[in-house]
């Protein structure tokens, strides 16, 4: 399995019970996870954004299963230079983005330039929907979801890129879900999908080889979602592809 959404490093808020990299690997080993695309909280309020990715990689490097995925910040100085370092200094396969911490649109300028840059250099870019729920974010941190509704338009445009949503099914919905879907250039994770079966439900909206494994760690216990995978009916073709082939793909 490949869980395409965890994070290293500490919580802001609150302590997690798997918070040590450690102890986060050897729980995802158990749960059968092979491979695991990692980001960094560091990543939401250090401004240092090339010393965060650095130190990111350099924990990958001690876990053969974790593989990083570093930030860009659009709205900072020279961010063009964080995204050639991840790609060529540090290898990553993408980056991951966190519009709502970091003060930006998906319909900025800058945005539309990260995203065709990335797509140049053949890299996935993850958007961090939501990182914590409305209704636990600390009081002077109340951030909204991000607004994904500006990818439709602006993929016509990157024909090339490729966009991971993660965390985004409290705000992704209805309509806007289907025009994203309707892009063939948007997946999805597993990690904000609730209700009992919700994955079966989901797939009557979206095709299968949109979605992918994401738990959401350690933030999210690593083992709902497992327990997604079980509880809805999936022919082996489809938990296939959702636990590991479409992420193949993607990277």
């Amino acid at each position: 399995m490949i869980d395409t959404n965890i994070h290293l490093h500490r919580w802001p808020f609150r302590r997690l019970a798997l918070d040590n990299s450690e102890a986060l690997v050897q729980k995802l080993k158990q749960l059968g996870v092979t491979e695991a695309w990692a980001g960094s909280y560091d990543a939401l309020f250090h401004r240092d954004v090339a010393a965060v990715n650095r130190r990111l990689t350099e924990e990958c490097s001690r876990h053969p299963l974790l593989k990083p995925f570093g930030t860009v910040n659009p709205s900072l100085p020279d961010w063009e230079d964080d995204l050639r370092r991840c790609a060529e200094e540090h290898e990553m396969p993408g980056v991951r983005l966190y519009p709502n911490y970091h003060g930006f649109e998906l319909s900025d300028f800058r945005f539309r330039r990260l995203l065709k840059l990335a797509a140049e250099r053949g890299m996935v870019v993850q958007i961090a929907v939501m990182m914590e729920e409305e209704r636990t974010q600390h009081p002077l941190v109340r951030l909204p979801h991000v607004n994904t509704a500006p990818l439709v338009d602006l993929l016509k445009e990157e024909p090339a890129a490729r966009v991971m949503l993660q965390n985004c099914f409290r705000a992704v919905r209805g309509g806007l879900l289907l025009k994203l879907v309707a892009t063939e250039q948007v997946w999805f994770d597993t990690s904000t999908i609730e209700g009992m079966a919700g994955i079966g439900r989901l797939l009557k909206q979206i095709p299968v080889k949109r979605l992918v494994l994401g738990s959401h760690a350690p933030l999210y216990i690593p083992e709902s979602s497992i327990l997604k995978l079980r509880e809805s009916e999936l022919a082996p073709q489809q938990l296939d592809a959702i636990r590991l082939g479409n992420a193949q793909d993607l990277r």
